[in-house]
């Protein structure tokens, strides 16, 4: 892992901002890494109309004022969103600090929350973020609408946050033997963000020889680095075993690959990241 790398948490005005943090100072303290908070506000510029109805003819200099009042009417907004924004981010880095994090930095950015953290993703080691956000809490949502876009567009693997802070003792790695979690397994094997904690590794799969032997392996690349794995293997479906399974082993945290598929054929055959998350009350770490 480089020196530039750090851990980034994506944080907003919900009531998640504050798990977000304490995840985030949890794994870049062991991981050695500096810690940055990003909060981005978006642009909405229908959100500094006037509530008045402007409807119906107006004389040139009627419609002259109009635009200098939405004008100043949008500043304000900026400027009001900005102080809260910083005064979330001043308050969260303090809450960073106490939880042990070593180097906390603050940013705060307009635009598109996609677009910004694209720019930010040569220097990322982890990204933490709420898999419910102030959107989701408003709209019902049980995953909030950007976190899809964010895990397809970065490379970078993405823990997903969705309560309090629990320090995690152990760990479910989703395996289907399949190029995608070996990539997972390896990534896992590589951190000192496991190092000590118990890990087990599943596959919702029938007994066979051939499920045995992508456990043998997951199991001999994880002892290879020191840690303490199990494996088993259960029939059914993927997201009724996982839940079932992190259910029964008390797990703190689950690990797996995301979006293996295309967005196309996600719409044709749904999406088995987006089932397991949402069968999933646990914070998930996403490797692509």
């Amino acid at each position: 892992m480089q020196d530039t790398n750090k851990v980034m948490a994506c944080v907003d005005d919900s009531r998640f901002a504050d798990h977000v943090t304490d995840y985030a100072a949890w794994a870049a303290q062991r991981l050695g890494l500096p810690l940055d908070l990003l909060h981005v506000l978006d642009r909405h510029p229908e959100t500094a109309r006037s509530a008045t109805d402007h409807s119906g003819a107006i004389g040139l200099g009627t419609q002259d004022d109009l635009l200098l009042q939405l004008a100043e009417s949008e500043r304000q907004t900026v400027l009001s969103a900005r102080e809260r924004g910083r005064a979330l981010l001043a308050r969260l880095r303090q809450r960073a600090l106490d939880a042990g994090a070593t180097e906390v930095d603050i940013r705060q950015r307009h635009g598109e929350l996609v677009q910004t953290l694209s720019e930010q993703a040569p220097a990322l080691g982890l990204l933490v973020l709420g898999r419910r956000g102030a959107s989701a809490e408003r709209s019902g949502r049980d995953i909030g609408r950007h976190v899809e876009a964010v895990v397809r567009a970065l490379h970078t693997p993405i823990l997903t946050v969705t309560d309090a802070f629990t320090p995690p003792q152990r760990v479910l790695i989703a395996f289907d033997g399949g190029s995608m979690t070996r990539r997972a397994v390896e990534w896992v094997a590589a951190q000192a963000l496991f190092t000590g904690l118990d890990i087990t590794v599943c596959m919702a799969a029938p007994a066979s020889t051939q499920t045995e032997k992508a456990l043998d392996w997951a199991r001999q690349t994880l002892q290879a680095r020191g840690m303490t794995v199990q494996t088993l293997a259960r029939e059914g479906e993927a997201e009724g075993v996982i839940a079932t399974t992190l259910a029964e082993r008390h797990i703190d945290l689950l690990v797996m690959g995301a979006y293996s598929h295309s967005p196309l054929r996600k719409l044709l055959l749904g999406s088995k990241t987006s089932d397991l998350l949402r069968a999933s009350t646990k914070p998930t770490l996403l490797v692509r």
